[in-house]
């Protein structure tokens, strides 16, 4: 990593802070602390805030989590982000994504109806739009609009852009030194 990690304790040991580091244990468990809550532990408020948006993004919410997985992995392969699509490669197939859609992701064919249902298309296309041009062309927002819940389009949008903001955070800090490192299809 580009700069040092935090440590696994608080280095101010307030009650808050000490909360802090107990939530996100709680989120992670039974794992450890894993690299990026250290990384962002450097401000525990900001890792706070973080946890609980994104642990929300990842578990509350009702749109698919095989489409929330595959847009998540897309937006690793466009933003190369070999961390997070190590992270989410296994929860995308584990979440029901077939393996054939995962590797047209992962080749950036998200076009091909052979592989892709049309739902999946259309969740790739919004990540493509949103993270490339961050804004979203009429005609597939409203087809975004006829096939899913006003509260779908809500969480397909806050995965994109909470999902954007993880990848950038990754790359620039280069967290677990994945920069440049290949993606591959988990086994």
């Amino acid at each position: 990593m580009r700069i040092p990690y935090a440590p696994t304790e608080p280095a101010d040991p307030t009650p808050e802070n000490q909360a802090i580091y107990d939530r996100i244990r709680e989120r992670r468990k039974p794992r450890p602390l894993i690299p990026l809550d250290l990384a962002l532990l450097h401000n525990p408020e900001i890792a706070d805030g973080y946890n609980k948006l994104m642990g929300a993004v990842r578990t509350k919410i009702s749109l698919s989590q095989a489409l929330a997985e595959l847009a998540i992995c897309y937006i690793a392969v466009l933003n190369d982000a070999t961390y997070e699509w190590t992270a989410h490669a296994p929860l995308a197939l584990k979440a029901g994504a077939k393996r054939e859609a995962l590797e047209a992701v992962l080749k950036g064919d998200v076009k091909s109806a052979d592989v892709l249902s049309e739902d999946e298309m259309m969740v790739l296309a919004f990540t493509e739009q949103s993270t490339r041009n961050i804004k979203i062309d009429d005609e597939l927002f409203a087809k975004i609009k006829v096939r899913f819940s006003d509260q779908e389009v809500m969480e397909l949008t806050i995965t994109v852009a909470g999902y954007n903001m993880v990848s950038r955070f990754l790359v620039a800090l280069d967290v677990t030194e994945s920069n440049g490192k290949r993606m591959v299809m988990p086994q």
